[in-house]
């Protein structure tokens, strides 16, 4: 039953901009599973399931490693840089980019979709994303790039 309920969540998060845990329970709940808030928050938690921005500064969930071209693109990581990024920093090939808590993995799997040549990977917290760049001369460029990206 775990399965299928989980299942079922990624199958609505790429189908529908679910916004709260209440209302992911709810459709689930319509759909014939038998679940509580707590039920849903574990399922949630398992399935590293992240919240991004939408429309109207509304955030949805969302599967980390949902291709980003169904989500916008190059626009939804330029829309998650100003609306998150609160912090830059960097030293060497390492970028650290800060967010509010709960934003790094959804801004982190933007910047893994968007294919930078310079950026080999990411790491993701709750609010600290890490960033390898390559080659290390490349940093203030890639620095520069998120920079304006905040800006607009």
């Amino acid at each position: 039953m775990k399965t299928r309920r989980q299942a079922k969540i990624l199958e609505l998060v790429r189908e529908r901009a679910i916004e709260t845990q209440e209302e992911l329970a709810a459709i689930l709940r319509a759909e014939g599973f038998e679940v509580t808030q707590a039920t849903v928050s574990r399922d949630i938690k398992e399935l590293s399931l992240v919240k991004i921005p939408g429309e109207n500064n509304n955030s949805y969930y969302a599967s980390p490693d949902e291709p980003v071209l169904r989500r916008g693109g190059e626009d939804r990581l330029k829309r998650l840089v100003r609306l998150s990024l609160t912090d830059i920093n960097s030293s060497e090939n390492l970028i650290i980019l800060k967010t509010p808590p709960g934003e790094a993995q959804g801004m982190a799997s933007a910047i893994d979709h968007s294919h930078w040549p310079q950026i080999i990977g990411t790491v993701a917290g709750d609010d600290t994303i890490l960033i390898i760049v390559k080659p290390k001369e490349a940093t203030p460029e890639v620095v520069q790039r998120f920079l304006e990206l905040a800006r607009g």
